[in-house]
């Protein structure tokens, strides 16, 4: 399995049609699927299947998985790196369901069909399943990887604002004073410092958001996978957007009590260079006409103000 997920795709057959790669993709995964079938029936109860069946379905179970390993190596890296990591993922899924309903069957008695041998039949046939909704093209895949980022920002957000709002003490849901004993503890309350400091620290996720989320909108609106520039421009972007919501993630952990500000300050410092970037490529990409640009100029004054208050508040830090 590490093998084909780390190979590389054969470049230079004939010239290579999405539509039918696409059409040779779903052809293989619903074979595989049918394939599971088969092989859980016959493990399913008495009588015992013969050598020569065992042999057979095995036979098939392998020609499925090599099947669909083989229209894997189809897609070519020129269709962009966002949307091949898709869908080797969702390939790799299928190949682990399948060694997993093997290993299920293998390890089973023979009396009846077991709860584990259902489970690992029901996984292959979501994994097959899930070749409907892979995106069909590189600017589908970017915008299908930016969407999910922009899921775990709004998130850590949340939570962040949550706490916040809730008083002195983020941790009051998980601390009892009887079991704990320490809720008097200053390590577990902002200072009025602090809470100065994580304003600016919100400004700069609200700002991540904002980012995201308008990234996502002009690659809706304006991105095009026609031709090896505009493929590698979406690859560029999803690549360093995908850098954004690990930085709020590691940002938003610092941010909790006992505060170290001058932790805070680095988390900010990566998180927002990790936007100026973003919001650079963008620029300079074929998704934001000149009409875009207004946000992209903000957003970047945006962040540049959070970060300036964020150093002002840490200077003793220093």
């Amino acid at each position: 399995l590490s093998a084909f997920t780390e190979g590389e795709p054969g470049e230079g057959r004939e010239p290579f049609e999405l539509p039918r790669f696409w059409d040779a993709l779903g052809q293989a995964f619903k074979v595989t699927s049918q394939e599971a079938t088969k092989l859980s029936l016959a493990f399913s109860g008495p009588p015992l299947t013969s050598a020569e069946d065992c042999q057979k379905l095995s036979e098939d179970v392998q020609n499925a998985i090599l099947a669909v390993a083989t229209v894997y190596y189809w897609l070519p890296k020129g269709q962009g790196t966002t949307l091949r990591k898709m869908v080797r993922d969702a390939t790799a899924e299928v190949v682990e369901g399948m060694i997993q309903l093997a290993e299920t069957i293998l390890s089973a008695p023979l009396e009846s069909l077991s709860q584990e041998q259902l489970i690992s039949t029901g996984g292959v046939w979501e994994a097959c399943e899930r070749v409907s909704n892979l995106p069909r093209d590189n600017q589908a895949a970017v915008a299908s990887a930016l969407a999910a980022s922009l899921g775990v920002v709004k998130d850590a957000l949340e939570e962040m604002e949550r706490a916040l709002v809730e008083g002195q003490d983020p941790y009051s849901d998980i601390m009892e004073d009887e079991e704990l004993g320490f809720r008097g503890n200053r390590d577990t309350y902002w200072s009025e410092a602090d809470r100065k400091l994580l304003s600016s620290c919100m400004g700069l996720m609200k700002a991540s958001k904002s980012c995201l989320k308008k990234v996502l909108g002009v690659v809706k609106a304006y991105g095009k996978a026609d031709c090896p520039e505009q493929i590698a421009q979406l690859d560029d972007l999803a690549d360093i957007a995908n850098e954004i919501s690990p930085s709020v993630d590691e940002l938003a952990l610092s941010m909790y009590p006992p505060v170290n500000q001058l932790a805070v300050r680095l988390n900010a410092a990566k998180l927002a260079s990790v936007l100026k970037k973003v919001l650079e490529i963008t620029k300079t990409s074929h998704v934001c006409p000149p009409s875009e640009e207004g946000w992209v100029q903000f957003l970047t004054g945006a962040v540049d103000h959070n970060m300036n208050k964020i150093k002002n508040f840490t200077q003793g830090q220093l």
